[in-house]
């Protein structure tokens, strides 16, 4: 657990005892490290401070040897197992139980003056320091020519959680990791570890087969360099391996292990092998554990105290069985645990079945917005179909719960991550693993003093919070997304072009400009479709045709007299800045990103927040068969126009809308599911893309001696109930935008409230993405 204690000078001010900090300005200084500290990681930690330093502020950290002087300014790298640095004793702590004698833990030491002193930087271990030293980085006010540091500090700490890392997959799925030099996955680790992070997962086969666009080197050479990069920072280097063959088939098996062996050979470091049980994968843990323990064999051959983990992702009741009882028949020493992840068993479950000496990490999706293990709830569905699965994503506020909820039935977590857009998401989620007590804006002010410095440092920790909040509740009704959009011009406004190229910056104002001409787009928008549906309604006077006609020529101001050219410009150069500056792929035609789904953004910038596609293709539907006595036309446009205003004493509910299904109860993780017709760009109308699978809606103030009738839209299956009563159809169609309709009995509405709920048809034998949906419901007076 941790243990912090801060020492600052005590002033006396009117009487009263003021603590406060003291801070001491350094124009110079000499950086000392202890011989006991291990190689690489003692050079490794002074190259980072010396570095980081000198960017920030052009003083170059002299290393030296030798006792510190006391008329100089040093900074002192030690183990807490040290008496004494080159003759100069380090400040005892009598407590051999306090943190820094506890893996990874450190104790932070100043003894300043204006003239001279020494910042004591003393480890456990090798980590120790290096995270230490990440401790003066993230804390340090870092000025052009100027350290500022306090006089008197003494803190010490340790972390909760021994795993915590993050994935970063060189291959082309990854919205960004492909395009990295081996210099910026060094970079990139070094700053996660000074955010407390000590292991990072690789992705290392079969991406030479199909290559990235973007590989600076091929992928098999990329593995070595990052298990490299990973031995001279000490961070567990990790690879995710799925089988994706038959075990059964001998032929493939034999050339998986030897594809395994020969990776294993060519990294200078290998802690640990994951193999995922699915996702992707299919085969019994009957034939997978054999095959773990081959590999493992293989394993140690080069890397001695290297360990295997599985997922049970995708496992059944009976797979899952099977393999706590392989655990407890075989005892199996080369197991090191389980990896829970999405489609996994619960964690709580895993960690009572699993045997204590095994480990147990979380898997966490941090990267994804939808259709995913933690998509943001009740997600505004302008969001969800434009900035969709992969954009920026702060969730610093949210995620902090997350991990809260889960970590205690963990020993750690490796995040599942495709790209650099959920970097704030992985510092939290280090920084709450090292202490889950830590403030999250304490965070994020640690960030923005790290990557923005420490004038912008407060402003940044409110920016990103703000970001947060601009993705709750409805956005036409979130006014703050305009003050949150404010609020980041101004720092724009004072913007220097060293910011202006750092792509933290680019990534979070291009988020304050998508949702603000997100949000200024819905509002016009839906207010078109609402002037288009008032002229379709008025067909039987009109006439079908110039009703169309009409309610069209308005439509079309969305594309002839777009609003928000200014944001939309800006986006489009900030898209471009992210893909030059850290090769963040926002366009599959403009940055040959894998697929639409990651990341794209650009590409679903102007996609219509309006019916009009939709409406388009049921326009050129009638048209051919329009007469002014036609029934059927003037039936279908009248569906068309009333399809959210069903009239006085009806009812309707976007199922998934925050804002359009204020009768609906349930909040699920696919409450605002996006159905990913034609790679996002479906026509179909915008209710049916999103869905829940059971939801519940419950209605009030109805009138006593009314019949009303259930209509429900959607896809498959909608075993209705209403107040627990199951109800017979009289209209079931099962396609997409057609109707199913149930008559409410009386003795159930008669007391002026009804509830409706959908039992779960059986539907395993499918894949997910085809089981039954429910869009659009409606209670309709008669």
């Amino acid at each position: 657990m941790l243990r912090k204690s801060i020492y600052l000078t005590t002033l006396f001010l009117l009487g009263f005892a003021v603590t406060i900090a003291q801070p001491i300005t350094i124009k110079s200084a000499n950086i000392i490290a202890s011989n006991s500290i291990p190689s690489p990681v003692k050079e490794t930690t002074v190259k980072m401070l010396t570095e980081e330093i000198q960017k920030r502020t052009s003083i170059v950290l002299k290393s030296t040897t030798g006792q510190p002087k006391s008329n100089e300014f040093t900074i002192a790298l030690v183990l807490s197992g040290d008496k004494d640095l080159s003759g100069k004793a380090i400040p005892a702590n009598t407590d051999k139980n306090g943190p820094e004698f506890k893996a990874e833990g450190y104790r932070i030491v100043s003894e300043l003056t204006d003239k001279g002193g020494i910042l004591w930087v003393i480890g456990a271990d090798a980590r120790g320091v290096l995270f230490g030293a990440g401790w003066v980085l993230r804390k340090a006010t870092l000025l052009p020519k100027t350290i500022q540091l306090d006089a008197k500090t003494n803190i010490a700490t340790s972390p909760e959680y021994g795993i915590r890392g993050h994935q970063l997959g060189y291959r082309h799925t990854a919205n960004s990791y492909d395009a990295w030099t081996v210099a910026q996955f060094d970079q990139y680790i070094r700053e996660l570890a000074i955010f407390g992070s000590n292991a990072v997962e690789g992705i290392p086969f079969h991406e030479d087969e199909n290559p990235s666009p973007h590989f600076k080197i091929p992928s098999r050479e990329m593995n070595v360099k990052l298990s490299e990069i990973c031995q001279a920072y000490d961070q567990d280097y990790w690879v995710w391996t799925p089988i994706t063959f038959e075990l059964h088939d001998a032929k493939k098996r034999a050339a998986e292990l030897s594809l395994h062996e020969d990776l294993y050979k060519r990294c200078p470091r290998l802690d640990h092998i994951f193999v995922p049980g699915g996702d992707p994968g299919d085969n019994h843990p009957k034939d997978v554990m054999p095959f773990l323990k081959d590999l493992h064999e293989r394993l140690v051959k080069y890397h001695p105290t290297a360990k295997v983990w599985l997922s049970l992702q995708g496992f059944s009741v009976e797979q899952v069985d099977y393999f706590y009882q392989y655990l407890k028949e075989n005892k199996p020493t080369w197991f090191e645990g389980v990896v829970s992840g999405p489609s996994s068993p619960p964690m709580a479950e895993t960690r009572y079945r699993l045997p204590k000496n095994y480990k147990h990490r979380e898997y966490p999706d941090l990267t994804h917005n939808v259709r995913c293990e933690f998509p943001v709830r009740q997600w505004d569905q302008a969001y969800a179909l434009t900035l969709g699965r992969e954009a920026c994503n702060p969730r610093p506020y949210e995620f902090a719960g997350i991990h809260k909820t889960y970590a205690a039935f963990t020993d750690g977590f490796l995040s599942y991550s495709d790209g650099c857009h959920d970097d704030i998401n992985k510092v939290v989620w280090s920084m709450r693993a090292w202490d889950t007590q830590t403030d999250v804006r304490e965070i994020l002010v640690d960030y923005g003093n790290f990557f923005f410095g420490k004038k912008l440092a407060e402003n940044i920790a409110d920016g990103i919070a703000a970001l947060e909040n601009n993705w709750k509740g409805p956005l036409v009704q979130n006014g703050g997304v305009e003050a949150t959009f404010a609020f980041w011009k101004g720092m724009e406004a004072t913007a220097t072009p060293q910011l202006n190229e750092n792509w933290r910056w680019q990534i979070l104002l291009l988020r304050a400009y998508y949702d603000t001409y997100t949000r200024r787009r819905l509002i016009y928008e839906q207010d078109l479709e609402k002037q288009a549906n008032a002229l379709i309604a008025k067909a039987p006077q009109s006439g079908a045709n110039k009703a169309m006609a009409s309610a069209w020529e308005v439509l079309e101001k969305a594309e002839k007299m777009p609003i928000g050219y200014d944001l939309r410009k800006k986006i489009e150069q900030l898209c471009q800045a992210l893909y030059t500056s850290i090769g963040l792929q926002t366009s599959v035609p403009k940055h040959q990103a894998k697929g639409y789904e990651r990341g794209c953004l650009l590409d679903f910038v102007d996609y219509p927040l309006n019916n009009r596609w939709w409406l388009e293709d049921e326009f050129r539907k009638l048209k051919p068969i329009v007469t002014d006595s036609n029934a059927k036309v003037m039936a279908r446009l009248n569906v068309i126009s009333t399809w959210e205003n069903p009239g006085a004493g009806s009812f309707y509910d976007d199922v998934s809308s925050t804002s359009k299904g204020p009768r609906v109860k349930t909040i699920v993780d696919d409450a605002t599911d996006i159905a990913w017709w034609d790679n996002g760009f479906s026509r179909a109308r915008l209710s049916t893309q999103t869905f829940q699978n059971n939801p519940e809606l419950e209605y009030d103030n109805l009138q006593a001696d009314a019949r009303y009738i259930i209509r429900v839209a959607g896809m498959g299956e909608a075993l209705l109930r209403v107040d627990g009563k199951r109800l017979s159809p009289v209209v079931y169609n099962r396609e997409n935008e057609t109707f199913k309709e149930w008559i409410v009995p009386l003795n159930l509405s008669m007391d002026g409230k009804i509830r409706v709920t959908f039992d779960e048809p059986e539907e395993s034998h499918l894949n997910w993405r085809k089981h039954s949906k429910v869009s659009d419901v409606w209670l309709l007076k008669q």
